[in-house]
């Protein structure tokens, strides 16, 4: 294979998402006795009403709102379905800006360090621009680029997207490999053209839920970070 460059879905395969808000939700709750949340339950809640917003959009269902406003939409309707009433505006703002904060798999950082000496190394995420901008800030990310489905009008795993970061990066796609740990991202990075690689994450929804491991068919399976750059020489 001739690589130049590589593109990482960034939600639950560079940072654990779950891990997060669970924790943050516990810090909110210490300034708010009254909540009484079961945050894994929440986090894996707030997590799936994204994914359906993002469907909607890609269906034409719903006009296009970015996932910091999805996010939000989502997190009022579960504040309300918990029976949270005592938030302030203010609070439940910068709760929802946890995506923004959120930290990545102990292995991540370095792991991308080492990626990025040999190739092009560029987010290819749902989030927003200014939402990713952040979280690499935060979490030390060494993006040379991030490449946000905005630019596309739609999400992932549109063909669009896909499509567009290869015209963003200047390169054919079967320059690019699509790195993720959700088979539904892989499959459609493959259809325009793409390498992709598989890379681990079972404990992305916790230890009493499933993760892809449907790994038939790509041409890498790592176990992390790590263990990819040692299989794509980096």
């Amino acid at each position: 294979m001739k690589i130049d460059a590589l593109t990482f879905d960034v939600f639950g395969t560079v940072t654990d998402w779950r891990s997060t808000i669970i924790y943050e939700g516990k810090q909110l709750q210490r300034d708010n006795k009254s909540l009484g949340i079961d945050w894994p339950d929440f986090a894996s809640e707030w997590r799936s009403g994204y994914l359906e917003g993002t469907q909607e959009i890609q269906r034409g269902n719903r006009e296009w709102m970015t996932i910091d406003e999805l996010h939000l939409v989502t997190l009022r309707k579960l504040l309300s379905r918990f029976g949270v009433t005592d938030l302030n505006e203010q609070e439940i703002c910068d709760f929802n800006r946890v995506w923004h904060r959120l930290q990545p798999w102990p292995e991540a950082v370095q792991g991308l360090h080492r990626l990025k000496e040999k190739f092009v190394i560029a987010a290819l995420s749902n989030g927003n621009l200014s939402l990713l901008t952040h979280m690499a800030k935060n979490a030390r990310l060494p993006w040379d680029c991030i490449l946000s489905s905005e630019f596309a009008g739609t999400y992932k795993p549109a063909p669009q997207v896909y499509e567009k970061a290869a015209e963003l990066l200047g390169m054919s796609p079967s320059q690019i490999m699509m790195v993720a740990a959700h088979e539904q991202d892989l499959r459609g990075a493959q259809a325009v053209g793409f390498r992709t690689a598989f890379v681990y994450r079972p404990m992305e929804f916790g230890p009493h839920k499933q993760s892809d491991h449907h790994v038939s068919g790509f041409d890498v399976v790592a176990t992390d970070f790590i263990d990819l750059a040692y299989q794509l020489n980096a």
